[in-house]
């Protein structure tokens, strides 16, 4: 039986696997195209004074209630500096995850009502202009309108137009990974399949139809995501002691010094749902079931990058549920370094097509 997680076999396994991309390319926008970005976002009062601490913005009317009400509010509003993040944040993956030098924003516009915690935000955006870089032929340049607005009312809440670099796609990919790529006579006999099979979406179906693609053949559905998530003082010691986690080895440089990792690890479970966050956003998830068999092969320290790889399973339709089946899941996150440092199997239920 082959032991995915061995360093060496996975190694070779990222070699074949796709990598399943995110964010568009310079081909992908259309002028005139509309986009409704997913996910939106509930304004919070810890996020508005997350944001002002951290980038110095002490106006007591946004902190005090004895403040706000000298200024009209009915209690402290969200900073508009905040608001325009969050506003632009929700479109970086559909708009520029890819890259590119952010060129500009202009006609930034706020209501003149004040926006209070607890509002939800909805983003939508259109295509005003694409052109081509003359002194970048890599990239294009692309301008879109956004709006961000009140989920419920539909009223807007912030507007700007943004100009970015874009990525133009590469008509031959360069890293040598392609949906069924086949091992060669010289691979060693380490027990992986010869071929590795890419769902082609992230719905219930596209996994099912992965799956009886590869059944029968030398073949697994099996694919790397490729988004890496850097760990920082935020995911090592902020986030577990948010959980009133206490466990020394997440915070106590001093003493974790002399230990095995020579210094503060990643929480474990940081881990986890890091790599599966990566995993999630390649895919439709209905609802979490479970997992099962569940291990960690070494340490995270800040500083490493967190990626993810997937295979899949099995997949079973419930004619009985319209809206989902269900999909068990084996995931590995693995390091810069290409070292697994996290395994487990999931079930989830996920989204059908025909249930959208």
């Amino acid at each position: 039986m082959t032991e995915w997680t061995d360093a060496e076999t996975f190694a070779r396994a990222l070699e074949r696997a796709e990598t399943k991309e995110k964010g568009n390319c310079f081909e992908d926008f259309s002028e005139g195209d509309r986009i409704e970005h997913d996910p939106g976002l509930t304004l919070t009062r810890w996020g508005n004074e997350s944001w002002m601490s951290q980038t110095l913005n002490h106006d007591p009317a946004y902190w005090r209630t004895d403040a706000a009400a000298a200024r009209g509010f009915d209690e402290p509003p969200i900073h508009p500096d905040y608001l325009t993040a969050a506003t632009l944040g929700i479109t970086v993956e559909d708009l520029s995850e890819k890259g590119g030098y952010f060129l500009g924003r202009t006609n930034v516009r706020f209501p003149e009502a004040p926006v209070y915690p607890g509002t939800e935000l909805r983003v939508e955006s259109e295509v005003l202009e694409r052109v081509t870089s003359s002194s970048r032929p890599q990239y294009g340049i692309v301008t879109w309108r956004t709006r961000g607005l009140d989920a419920e009312t539909g009223d807007v809440f912030c507007s700007y137009e943004r100009t970015n670099m874009i990525p133009r796609r590469q008509p031959v990919e360069t890293d040598g990974g392609s949906a069924g790529a086949t091992s060669t006579d010289d691979d060693p006999d380490d027990g992986l399949p010869a071929e590795f099979v890419t769902p082609e979406g992230g719905y219930f179906e596209d996994f099912a139809a992965a799956l009886e693609d590869a059944d029968g053949r030398d073949a697994a559905v099996a694919y790397r995501h490729e988004r890496g998530r850097t760990q920082d003082d935020v995911t090592v010691a902020s986030l577990p002691l948010a959980t009133l986690n206490t466990a020394k080895q997440h915070h106590n440089a001093d003493v974790m010094g002399d230990s095995p990792s020579g210094g503060i690890v990643t929480y474990g479970d940081v881990t986890r749902s890091t790599a599966l966050g990566h995993a999630r956003s390649d895919e439709r998830t209905w609802r979490e079931v479970g997992f099962d068999d569940e291990r960690f092969h070494t340490f995270v320290a800040s500083g490493d990058t967190i990626y993810a790889f997937t295979r899949v399973l099995e997949a079973e339709d419930d004619a009985d549920s319209p809206e989902a089946g269900t999909v068990r899941f084996e995931h590995i996150a693995f390091n810069q370094d290409d070292e697994p440092v996290y395994s487990g199997t999931r079930t989830a239920e996920i989204q059908k097509r025909s249930g959208n």
